[in-house]
């Protein structure tokens, strides 16, 4: 299995922005590429929203619904044992080393993956690997370095910072968005179809619910812990980023987007 380190970990805050996430707010530019009978990979499915509703769309095909944790997996599991779809299967499996036979499935699907791994093109090639031929993968990761706000506020521009350096140190790229098309051409995909889609966070709703998960991942999640661990951060430096994250959504004025790189490429 592999040794990479989520730099997010699986705190309760990672899990509710986690599980926010759908078909239609994650994955829209792949769903015109859909079609009924499908079979499909969902790669770090984490608690499994948007595999569900990608199995939804594709019904009678099945989704094969992956990620690199047991506990992830058996809270999906038991999740939707009883109301979810019967064409999902929740697995544990390692995108370095995927458990399926070549040429598998009509569709690869990875969402804010690749960004938390070392070698991402050793996971593409993997995924090219179990795609058939002229099959479709869709990736879609963040960029860090492009994301805006106001008002501005130099704490969070230390969190910036913060993050970037817990990423480096895991031995990956908080920019990944802006390295898609290159690393899935490198993965021996041929025309790359590039596009973006941002998630903005603006009304008073959106705010709280932002700034109030990023308070609560800067002093309690893995990225807490990591960047203790790193010697990057202590319990003073975080709890600032904190703060501001709670003062930034308490600004009648105050937007944040969050930029995403969406990738699509045929085998």
């Amino acid at each position: 299995m592999t040794k990479d380190q989520y730099t997010h970990g699986h705190h309760e805050s990672v899990l509710r922005s986690h599980r926010w996430r759908t078909a239609e707010n994650s994955a829209g530019f792949l769903l015109p590429h859909l079609f009924h009978d499908a079979q499909v990979l969902d790669v770090g499915c984490g608690p499994g929203t948007i595999s569900v509703d990608l199995a939804r769309l594709v019904a009678p095909g099945l989704v094969r619904a992956i990620d690199i944790s047991e506990e992830v997996i058996e809270a999906a599991t038991s999740m939707y044992a009883s109301e979810g779809p019967p064409n999902i299967r929740f697995s544990v499996d390692d995108v370095y080393d995927l458990s399926f036979d070549e040429k598998s499935f009509d569709v690869v699907y990875a969402h804010q993956v690749l960004q938390h791994l070392s070698d991402p093109v050793s996971a593409l090639r993997e995924m090219r690997r179990v795609l058939r031929d002229d099959g479709v993968l869709a990736v879609r990761d963040a960029d860090y370095g492009a994301f805006v706000w106001t008002p501005q506020d130099p704490r969070l521009d230390a969190w910036m910072d913060l993050y970037q350096s817990v990423t480096s140190a895991n031995g990956a790229d908080a920019n990944a968005g802006r390295h898609l098309a290159s690393w899935v051409h490198e993965a021996g995909f041929d025309d790359p179809v590039v596009s973006s889609s941002n998630w903005t966070y603006h009304t008073d709703e959106e705010r709280t619910w932002w700034g109030e998960l990023w308070a609560d991942r800067v002093r309690y999640s893995a990225f807490a812990d990591q960047a203790r661990t790193f010697g990057l951060a202590d319990e003073s430096a975080l709890q600032e980023i904190a703060d501001a994250f709670l003062d930034w959504s308490k600004d009648d004025e105050g937007f944040f987007i969050v930029v995403n790189v969406e990738v699509l490429a045929r085998r």
